[in-house]
């Protein structure tokens, strides 16, 4: 298996809800949610960056296509990175995603490895790492 990943699929209850808090309220682009006419494939897709997208799909879709138990939510399986130019844009960041309508776990501050952070909930629990790291800066 080589390394690479090209969509990141976050389970959610109300698909309609985040939509709205990905595309109004972060500003990500998406066509909208696709597939409403498969049962169970009611989707949205959002681009992030050359050759990854971002899927929100329903919690019951996704374990029906997977064929597993739908299990509770739990926030510290998995978190998503966002590495952002500067501590002020961590900042920006934060007050845009609050006033999208996220929870701030953990406000910006000093991390222990020497970068800027913080972490909010989208409406469905999921955890963002807001980040600034001198080590690991984005491109463009």
């Amino acid at each position: 298996m080589k390394p690479r990943i090209t969509v990141l699929t976050l389970g959610v209850d109300d698909l309609e809800r985040s939509l709205e808090f990905y595309r109004d309220g972060l500003g990500f682009p998406t066509q909208g949610i696709v597939g409403r006419e498969f049962e169970h494939g009611a989707v949205a897709f959002f681009d992030l960056q050359a050759g990854l997208k971002l899927a929100l799909w329903e919690r019951d879709s996704i374990a029906h296509d997977a064929r597993v138990p739908k299990a509770g939510r739990s926030p510290t399986e998995f978190t998503v990175g966002h590495n952002v130019g500067s501590k002020q844009e961590v900042d920006a960041v934060m007050i845009q995603a609050r006033n999208a309508g996220a929870k701030i776990v953990k406000p910006a501050g000093l991390t222990f490895w020497g970068g800027y952070a913080a972490y909010f909930q989208d409406p469905d629990d999921h955890l963002w790492e807001v980040a600034w790291n001198p080590e690991l800066l984005p491109e463009g």
